[in-house]
């Protein structure tokens, strides 16, 4: 299936997307309580679209899938060209960085580039959603606990990156983190979501072009690494990386400006687009 948060009122409201229509199951709970009910509550979902109405895709606006995540992981340096571009060694054990959920915005929703810098660049990513929770979870086992995947967006502030050996400062400026708007279940994907194309577009022009299977560090892999030192639990994001053609590896640069548009597109899953905006 494919699921989605959209705004409804004052809040937010389930729906199954089916083509160009969304159903509202808001019956059945949020997607968080869907991820943590499993099976049962995915069939529930089942039942409550068979019986719904649908309504245009077009007429609703998007909100966070999942609004405040547990635990919001990002993988760095996880294509072995990206590691190449920024001068790194392709890596024996993933980078680690978190996302806070204040520097989330859902798809459709305004980037903000902030006044303290011009360094905005893209970095289109799939997005691993944590099903079954667990810890020391075994490789082998590690995608029985994937609920699904979405689409990520991490901007980053590049000079804010690198003020220290930590990232985390430019990867958390608030607006910076674009999420959604589609979560589509791991039934309906190749194992792991390896095989899928994998894409960034600003303004229409083709940025970051590049396939899944190409991770270094594969799904499995990183839910078995990541259950090494903590418990994972339904509804964690794990950000998995991205491919080269970042803009800070072009010459010149090629940040991102207030009235552009960018674009996240895996194949089978959907396209994250945002518009970008300068800090008033």
């Amino acid at each position: 299936m494919k699921l989605m948060m959209f705004k409804k009122g004052t809040g937010s409201a389930l729906g199954v997307v089916e083509g160009d229509n969304v159903i509202d199951v808001s019956s059945v709970g949020t997607l968080q309580d869907v991820i943590v009910g499993g099976s049962s509550s995915l069939a529930a979902v089942k039942a409550a679209a068979a019986k719904g109405t649908k309504q245009p895709l077009s007429g609703v606006k998007p909100a966070l899938p999942i609004a405040r995540p547990g635990k919001f992981l990002c993988i760095g340096l996880n294509y072995a060209l990206h590691a190449a571009e920024g001068g790194h060694a392709t890596p024996t054990y993933p980078a680690l960085f978190p996302r806070f959920p204040s520097s989330l915005v859902a798809a459709g929703e305004p980037v903000i580039r902030p006044k303290v810098s011009i360094q905005l660049d893209y970095e289109c990513e799939l997005t691993i959603v944590v099903g079954k929770g667990g810890r020391h979870i075994p490789e082998s086992k590690a995608l029985d606990h994937v609920f699904g995947y979405t689409l990520f967006n991490d901007v980053s502030v590049r000079d804010f990156q690198r003020k220290g050996a930590q990232w985390t400062p430019g990867k958390n400026f608030d607006g910076t983190g674009p999420l959604g708007p589609v979560v589509v279940t791991a039934d309906e994907l190749p194992a792991g979501a390896s095989g899928l194309r994998i894409q960034t577009r600003v303004n229409g022009e083709v940025m970051q072009d590049s396939n899944t299977s190409d991770m270094i560090f594969s799904t499995a892999r990183i839910i078995a690494i990541l259950s090494e030192f903590m418990t994972l639990e339904p509804g964690d994001l794990i950000a998995t990386g991205t491919p080269s053609g970042v803009a800070h590896a072009r010459k010149p640069p090629a940040w991102m400006k207030g009235g552009d548009k960018v674009e996240v597109e895996v194949e089978k899953i959907g396209i994250l687009a945002n518009p970008i905006v300068n800090e008033a």
